[in-house]
């Protein structure tokens, strides 16, 4: 059997998607490969595929256990022979997985990276012909990426212990170059064949909201997509246990995820999500890495996250089967503070020396101002998240908020007379340099301690934009930081003035803002948006609702999750081309030879009823 006829027998595709194939020829010539393909991009097929043809046994090395169960079980499903090795697991149950392992009943093993140095592993991999390493979410081994894990650097020394080397296929779906080089360096790979496909996902579509209260406009987005499954992100426990109360208590099915959960109710509340028994998740970013649900129609960030690595990785959990999903970010200069504040704070727990952390602190600033300028954006979403990682792009999108929108041209020189007159004022007062906070305090004439300790409730622009809100001062300063009439001091972020200044203030120099009129415009139709998978035509919209409901009685039936049977794209395919026979069904996108011989009698009558129905 060649990588062809493997593909469809037991995944059900007629050709690899862009990269696929490249990457498997380089496995299977026994070459190291580093593959950066976008998520729902099928990099798993790329280590799959060559396991499935190659003799003795691939291991995976997976950073979650929650992807290895969803992988594993969609495997088996498909008919290939899988299991992990992880922490859920009883002590019996491992003793299991050890014997078939031993007896070669497996092709595929998923492990996470701390198992590596497990003396009882290591013996097995020793004695056991490993014939391919798979590294997944490989960017993880990269102390300067945004979910670095220690233990990826054991891999390497793993690799060694081995009787012989295998081929390593490092895949991941967000790193850009200085990462890629680590994943090279760190990992060990000889001469790698290295493949970006690029990171464009033409299927999402992306938006930034800026309302003045979140929970209305989260409450509004959700209730929008009341049918669909979809997850919230927030940046702290505390918001995800206020935002999952305020959908639960609007009637809304949703659960919670974050670490200070208990194991036990960590693990219902998955289950709960990924069988759509609860289809809404509000998470924190402990959830989700690797997450194979492929039917998640919609991330919503009520936080800004740190970096735009993390946001993109976390908002393509949407669409991963091709189907139209949307991206949307709820953004609040308040984000910034909470931001800044975990960085801070979040390095505390790794193996860093102090000129590390440092370092590292420097890089997740840099990171953090690239966020910013995204939820700042003009100009087309897509664009700028392509600009990143430095991928070439057209002007516009259009499946975005922004390529959608219309603009307006403010003049707001005034307020930004106002702004530059008070931090010089400020800095005259004070002889040193404030921060925008207090700045923004003073114009809104707060009487804050701080304020008045400092004498600022004295100066002349104490009060002048007492009519505008706090988020609305904060917008205006930042928009003088980027403009370069305002500058931030290194160390400590006081504002001081740049050079430029003088000409708005003394000079009649106007200084205008581009603004997206309200109400912000909604996502596109699902007809209308660009997408590798064709949607139900309107009159196949019944069948394909009759199908989903066979689909959730089988799932239910067998206790696996819904998209474990098919996915909503392979349904969709599947009432536009109406099979009436095993060999059309075989023919159907998503339908391998295991599938078809399980489930293929029941959806081909639910298809022939449904069209005697309408005869």
């Amino acid at each position: 059997m060649d990588k062809l006829e493997t593909l469809k027998k037991y995944f059900g595709h007629q050709a690899f998607r862009p990269g696929q194939e490249s990457l498997i020829d380089g496995v299977l010539s026994g070459r190291d490969v580093l593959g950066v393909m976008p998520t729902g991009g099928g990099k798993s097929l790329c280590y799959q595929i060559p396991a499935l043809l190659l003799p003795g046994l691939t291991l995976v090395i997976s950073p979650l256990i929650s992807l290895m169960k969803d992988q594993v079980m969609a495997l088996r499903q498909a008919g290939v022979s899988a299991d992990f090795l992880n922490s859920s697991q009883s002590e019996e149950e491992m003793r299991s997985v050890y014997r078939r392992a031993w007896a070669g009943e497996y092709k595929l093993l998923y492990v996470a990276p701390e198992r590596l140095a497990a003396e009882g592993f290591l013996n097995l991999c020793r004695e056991t012909r490993i014939s391919l390493v798979a590294v997944d979410e490989a960017h993880c081994v990269s102390q300067w990426g945004q979910d670095f894990r220690p233990s990826y650097l054991r891999i390497p020394e793993f690799l060694a212990q081995l009787a012989s080397r295998p081929p390593v296929a490092a895949l991941t779906a967000t790193a850009t170059g200085e990462v890629r080089q680590d994943m090279t360096r760190l990992l060990g790979l000889r001469d790698p064949l290295t493949l970006v496909t690029g990171f464009d996902r033409p299927n999402l579509y992306f938006d930034v909201l800026r309302p003045k209260k979140k929970d209305p406009a989260l409450l509004a987005l959700v209730g929008e997509r009341r049918e669909k499954s979809g997850i919230i992100y927030c940046s702290t426990r505390n918001a995800v246990e206020k935002v999952c109360a305020l959908l639960q208590s609007r009637g809304f099915p949703a659960t919670r995820y974050h670490a200070g959960l208990e194991e036990a109710e960590r693990k219902q509340n998955q289950e709960d999500f990924r069988f759509d028994r609860r289809p809404i998740m509000v998470a924190t970013n402990a959830f989700g890495m690797g997450i194979d649900k492929s039917n998640v129609s919609y991330v919503i960030h009520y936080n800004m996250p740190k970096s735009l690595e993390a946001y993109y990785q976390e908002a393509g959990r949407a669409g991963r089967d091709g189907e139209g999903a949307d991206c949307i970010l709820l953004y609040s200069g308040a984000d910034l503070v909470t931001a800044r504040f975990l960085i801070e704070n979040g390095r505390d727990n790794e193996e860093l020396s102090d000129a590390e952390r440092e370092e590292a602190i420097r890089r997740d600033y840099e990171r953090l101002e690239a966020m910013r300028l995204y939820c700042a954006a003009e100009g087309c979403y897509r664009g700028s998240l392509l600009d990143y990682f430095g991928q070439e792009h057209s002007e516009t999108c259009g499946n975005c908020g922004n390529c959608r929108g219309d603009f307006v041209t403010q003049d707001v020189t005034r307020q930004a007379q106002m702004v530059l007159s008070c931090v010089k004022r400020a800095q005259d007062l004070l002889g040193y340099h404030v921060g925008s906070s207090l700045i923004a305090q003073t114009l809104k004439g707060s009487r804050s301690q701080k304020v008045r300790e400092k004498g600022l409730d004295r100066l002349s622009t104490y009060g002048l934009m007492k009519g505008e809100t706090a988020q609305e001062i904060g917008g205006c300063i930042q928009l003088l930081v980027d403009k370069g009439y305002l500058l931030r001091d290194s160390e400590y972020g006081g504002l001081l003035l740049a050079g430029k200044a003088g000409e708005v203030l003394f000079r009649g120099e106007r200084v205008e803002r581009s603004v997206r009129l309200a109400p912000q415009p909604e996502p596109l139709p699902r007809e209308e948006r660009p997408r590798r998978e064709k949607l139900p035509a309107q009159g196949e919209e019944d069948l394909f609702q009759a199908l989903k409901k066979l689909r959730y009685r089988l799932a239910q039936k067998e206790n696996v999750p819904p998209f474990m049977i098919f996915s909503n794209a392979t349904l969709t395919d599947m009432a536009a081309k109406q099979p009436r026979s095993l060999a059309e069904l075989l023919e159907v996108s998503g339908v391998g030879e295991k599938k078809a011989e399980k489930y293929g009698a029941a959806f081909l009558l639910a298809i022939g009823e449904y069209l005697g129905e309408c005869d």
